[in-house]
């Protein structure tokens, strides 16, 4: 029991300085650097994110069933990412990073980052509501749009805002101690 206290320590220290990593101003960067870190800070939240989630068993076909983060429309988010999550796993699963085109299954994605979600075909997002499958969105009024994870600009830093009955809607656990550092918990 100490050890698996340890590791969440652990592991909400990482997420912790992932948020602390958030913290440059992008303002005061070239707009060209500010990109991409940004594009870096939300691929480390991603992963971090895994790790403080729980899905129904019924999400994987498997018990080595990788967990899959699907990328929408945000190639330089998904460029960050992919290294990232090489030889990683969470919960004893692999991880791993794809590109997802809108109107393609989702099936085997269990994390969707989607920066616009207002701008896909609702039928789409709507078949993404049949399954586990968290959804993290990246513009203001996110968690409006069906996002249970919504990234913020605050102050030129990176941080995002949680939606737990959303997320139980879709049969998925967000963690007290993901919910503790969200810049704001909608109920």
């Amino acid at each position: 029991m100490e050890l698996r206290c340890r590791s969440r320590r652990a592991a909400l220290r990482a997420l912790v300085q992932a948020a602390l990593a958030g913290s440059l101003a992008f303002a005061a960067l070239g707009p060209a650097v500010a990109a991409t870190l940004e594009a870096s800070v939300k691929a480390a939240y991603l992963y971090k994110f895994t790790g403080f989630v729980e899905w129904p068993p019924r999400a994987f076909a498997a018990t080595d069933t990788p967990i899959v983060i699907g990328v929408v429309d945000a190639p330089e988010v998904l460029a960050e990412l992919e290294p990232v999550l090489v030889g990683r796993s969470i919960h004893g699963r692999p991880l791993r990073a794809r590109r997802v085109i809108p109107g393609e299954t989702l099936e085997g994605v269990h994390m969707l980052y989607v920066p616009a979600p207002d701008r896909l075909p609702s039928a789409w997002l709507a078949s993404a509501d049949a399954q586990p499958l968290l959804l993290v969105t990246d513009q203001p009024g996110g968690l409006a749009s069906g996002g249970m994870l919504n990234f913020l600009l605050h102050e030129g830093r990176v941080r995002f805002e949680a939606s737990p009955p959303a997320a139980e809607r879709a049969g998925i656990r967000l963690s007290a101690r993901l919910l503790a550092v969200a810049e704001r918990v909608v109920p």
